[in-house]
């Protein structure tokens, strides 16, 4: 039997068959979560747009389980009247399923989207990806959806389906499927690697997809957040670093007569075009500080997830790249700092607990500092924590570690409100704030700080 190694390897396959068709004017739309890998594959390999497509089922109130219809973007909703009239349902009943469910969604779709608009589906090919089609009703709802906000074709396109689901998929012009095996068992079954899809997985994604198409001269451009007032340095160069057998890619920006450089450190791949890192990176701009924005996994790493948590691994891309920066500024003294996020939060107190070091300033945003494991009591560098009251259980990993790390300056700030990626309104400015003044506080020379307070948002 066939088998995919992963969704990306899944993305790979279904995106040759679809080039073939020759579709036009085509938008691809990813199911959050399992979807969003495998079309990540295909519009990258296409060259054209990728967008989440997001569902709520509405379940009946007594048995959740049991569909009663569905809603989706932009206020679209379907409702079976049959199991409605079944159930003996009011339409009070009805409304306080809706409303819960459109919460959530509406939730999703803004921690999803950051920001962006939704991409016009108008007189398009919508293409709808999931990872595979067990029953079929969410992507029905999909390819229901779709139609509504305008595709003139809809297509769904899944690596795998039951033999009898893909030939009676009507919702959609054409279905394209790679396996139908007539002895289906359950989507992950025909893959090697189905680990699950977190929400953080699924924005990296949209991110790197958009900057795939944004044109050079935008390249500046981020989505959602407007770029701050002052910062008249530009957006820094792209630049190569050595890393053992690799080479990392990196976006530096060193201000004139600068004396202290952060390095950024995510767990994921093509973290440097994170619209998160990038409004952060210009508050610290803004203060005076230099920046370096790093992916700390290459492509090719970043298909096998395990990866994203190597901590020794991403700690020994961040001595590399210390060192590239230090000797950038040999003969001069420069202090360095590690802004690290999610696991990059862990690799950066694992690479500033060496006793060779020298890091003058950790600041950890929704970070896993918990896997730092036991390098957590060498840290002497000053450390900020910053979370999100939201998010509840990585605060209580953030307090852990605080408890163990050797510092003996180290603070926790909690955004209220917040959750895990600060996508609600006002908390990434707060971060950038909280973060600005730590790195400004412990790494520029003291004639420059009050100068830098002056600049803080």
């Amino acid at each position: 039997m066939l088998e995919y190694t992963d969704r990306a390897d899944a993305g790979r396959q279904l995106a040759q068959r679809i080039a073939a068709l020759r579709f036009d004017d085509v938008v691809i739309l990813g199911l959050p979560r399992g979807g969003v890998p495998v079309a990540y594959e295909v519009a990258k390999t296409l060259g054209v747009p990728l967008d989440v497509i997001v569902v709520r089922k509405l379940g009946v109130p007594f048995h959740p389980e049991l569909a009663m219809g569905a809603i989706g973007e932009g206020n679209i909703r379907f409702l079976d009247q049959e199991t409605v009239a079944r159930a003996r349902l009011t339409e009070g009943d009805v409304a306080a399923v809706e409303e819960r469910e459109r919460r959530l969604l509406n939730q999703r779709v803004a921690r999803y989207r950051q920001g962006r608009p939704r991409v016009d589906l108008h007189g398009r090919t919508a293409i709808v990806v999931d990872d595979g089609i067990a029953t079929g009703s969410t992507a029905r709802v999909a390819c229901r959806a779709a139609r509504m906000l305008g595709a003139q074709q809809v297509i769904m396109a899944v690596p795998v389906a039951p033999a009898g689901t893909a030939a009676s998929f009507l919702e959609a012009d054409e279905t394209i499927c790679l396996m139908t095996p007539r002895d289906f068992r359950a989507v992950g079954y025909h893959y090697r690697d189905f680990s699950p899809v977190e929400d953080e997985e699924v924005v990296r994604l949209l991110d790197a997809a958009a900057s795939m198409l944004r044109p050079p001269e935008a390249s500046g451009a981020d989505h959602g957040y407007e770029h701050r007032a002052g910062n008249e340095h530009g957006e820094g160069n792209d630049v190569g670093i050595p890393a053992g057998s690799v080479r990392l890619q990196g976006n530096l920006h060193e201000p004139p007569g600068c004396r202290a450089v952060v390095i950024f450190a995510h767990g994921s791949g093509s973290s440097r075009q994170s619209p998160r890192n990038r409004f952060v990176a210009r508050a610290l701009n803004d203060a005076g500080l230099g920046t370096l924005l790093l992916d700390l996994l290459t492509p090719a790493e970043e298909r096998d997830r395990s990866n994203v948590f190597n901590i020794p691994l991403l700690a020994e891309r961040l001595h590399h790249a210390t060192r590239w920066i230090e000797a950038r500024h040999a003969g001069s003294r420069i202090g360095i700092g590690y802004f690290g996020a999610s696991t990059g939060a862990g690799a950066a107190l694992w690479a500033a607990a060496e006793p060779q070091a020298n890091i003058s300033a950790v600041v950890c945003r929704g970070g896993r500092p918990d896997l730092a494991g036991d390098k957590l009591a060498a840290v002497r560098a000053p450390t900020l924590f910053i979370v999100g009251g939201a998010d509840t259980h990585v605060l209580e990993l953030n307090r852990q570690a605080m408890a163990r790390i050797g510092s003996t300056t180290v603070r926790l700030d909690i955004i209220p409100g917040a959750t895990h990626l600060f996508e609600e309104a006002g908390t990434l400015d707060q971060v950038a704030a909280l973060a600005a003044d730590w790195f400004a506080r412990y790494l520029l020379p003291a004639a420059n700080k009050s100068q830098a307070s002056e600049l803080l948002p």
